[in-house]
């Protein structure tokens, strides 16, 4: 009797757990596909974790791809010396000050979106959309009239010699004149996110980056019937593969297939709501721009110490931003949440959304600072082999990576704040910690102190982990969730 009734235990359990394995791998198999096919998915409902993974894959593929322009342009560039390396960076510099303006924009964009699809109410979404698109271009304009006019004496006020200067100018020309492309790709990169079709996003900027890299060496070397154009060329292939990506995003909005259904006729200025998106933008653009100013800031530092250590710098600070990825699209995955689930009049839910998400952030950055800390060289070695570059990639990579648990929350909980369409609470943050502490303590280790480039990258490690621990303390208030938008 015992050998009768063992017997299909032991056949039965083995079988059990394989067949769970396999359902289970098809059922997360069948989650990933659709949210980088996209799906007409209400994530004011269900659970919270499948939601945040909906939301967070093609997020996380949408800043990849974002991040890839830079990526690819600092290897090729790097083949050119640290001059066109540093031409890059200084550039790119001056660059985020018109990406805090996009930033600030597209906060607004997609915690209004998001407020109204939340709401059941496309109709003020499109109208929102149409705003910001007609804001963008306004504002993009008499920028990219400047830069044209003014890039060398824009890249000598940052501390560029005067041999990057001359190789540069062309580049920064370029990419500044051009920078309308950059705003409308980030704000209707935007309008998509805030409705939940990210994966939309995700497809332009492919289709962008496809483009780029064909392009990049190409005009950069002369490679084939293209023209040999060095650091320019590598300006130009940009320019055209966020512009190409700019017309798709159009051909979407007017197609009337999504969610957000743009019309020509709403492509007018609406008064009431345009000032509805300055108000918040306004707020999104200075707490952004409280931030980059700083980064312009420790960049004027590091140019101090030569054009060795702002290459250095400049590609780590690349590697940096492309592995940290990942967290922004979960952060901005819980921007989203927070703005439809309060729309939806749900602000527990957007709560637990923010706090899941922030958990699964700390995991990830967590392994991904082991990994700096341990092949810090190898990375940096994939962009230079230069001997008195690489030393100061090095340092500035490790530094950077051992507050990187600290930022897995502040990252998230910052962009809950935005969703919400508070845009104040991180702007006081970004103000303090930046500019009282981040830029004082910068200049204090690098200069008086005499630790040179190591000081400017220790003070973003304290800066950036303060920031954490005072949204977290922020965040738990609650007085978020009776922002109105």
């Amino acid at each position: 009797m015992e050998q009768v009734t063992s017997t299909p235990e032991v056949e039965t359990a083995p079988v059990s757990k394989p067949v769970n394995a396999r359902s289970r791998a098809r059922r997360w198999s069948g989650v990933f596909r659709e949210a980088v096919m996209g799906s007409e998915q209400d994530f004011t409902e269900g659970p919270i974790g499948r939601a945040i993974f909906l939301l967070a894959v093609p997020m996380i593929l949408l800043m990849a791809m974002e991040s890839l322009f830079g990526i690819i342009n600092v290897f090729w560039v790097a083949h050119l010396g640290a001059e066109a390396t540093a031409t890059v960076g200084l550039t790119e510099s001056l660059l985020t000050l018109i990406f805090a303006v996009a930033m600030g924009l597209s906060m607004a964009t997609t915690a209004t979106v998001a407020r109204r699809i939340g709401e059941k109410d496309p109709a003020g979404a499109s109208v929102a959309a149409a705003q910001s698109i007609i804001l963008g271009i306004l504002i993009s304009v008499p920028i990219g009239i400047a830069g044209i006019v003014y890039s060398p004496q824009l890249l000598r006020l940052m501390g560029a010699s005067e041999g990057v200067i001359a190789a540069g100018s062309g580049y920064a020309r370029i990419i500044l004149g051009g920078n309308v492309v950059i705003m409308l790709l980030f704000l209707m990169n935007a309008v998509f996110r805030g409705a939940g079709d990210a994966s939309i996003s995700m497809r332009v900027l492919w289709i962008a980056n496809v483009v780029n890299i064909v392009l990049d060496p190409c005009l950069i070397f002369g490679l084939g019937p293209f023209p040999k154009l060095g650091v320019t060329g590598s300006a130009i292939a940009t320019t055209i593969g966020r512009g190409i990506g700019v017309i798709f995003q159009l051909w979407i909005l007017l197609g009337g297939k999504r969610r957000v259904q743009l019309a020509w006729r709403q492509v007018r200025i609406d008064f009431p709501a345009m000032v509805k998106m300055v108000r918040i933008s306004l707020g999104g653009m200075f707490q952004f721009l409280v931030a980059t100013a700083s980064w312009l800031g420790l960049v004027r530092i590091v140019a101090e110490f030569g054009d060795a250590a702002l290459a250095g710098y400049t590609v780590a600070i690349r590697i940096v931003i492309f592995a940290i990825l990942p967290s922004w699209g979960m952060s901005n995955a819980a921007a989203t949440l927070v703005g439809q689930n309060l729309g939806a009049k749900k602000p527990e839910r957007a709560e637990r959304s923010v706090w899941v998400t922030g958990f699964a952030n700390m995991c990830f950055l967590g392994g991904v600072a082991v990994v700096f800390v341990l092949f810090a060289e190898q990375l940096i070695g994939i962009f230079t082999n230069d001997p008195e570059v690489v030393p100061y990639g090095v340092s500035c990579l490790r530094f950077i990576s051992y507050g990187y648990i600290f930022y897995a929350y502040g990252m998230v909980m910052v962009q809950a704040f935005n969703g919400a369409g508070d845009t104040f609470t991180p702007t006081v943050i970004n103000l303090c910690c930046y500019w009282l502490l981040q830029i004082p303590l910068a200049y204090t280790l690098a200069l008086p102190l005499k630790l040179g480039a190591n000081g400017v990258f220790m003070a973003i490690t304290v800066a950036e982990s303060l920031i954490a621990v005072v949204a977290v303390l922020a965040f738990r208030r609650g007085k978020w969730k009776t922002r109105e938008v």
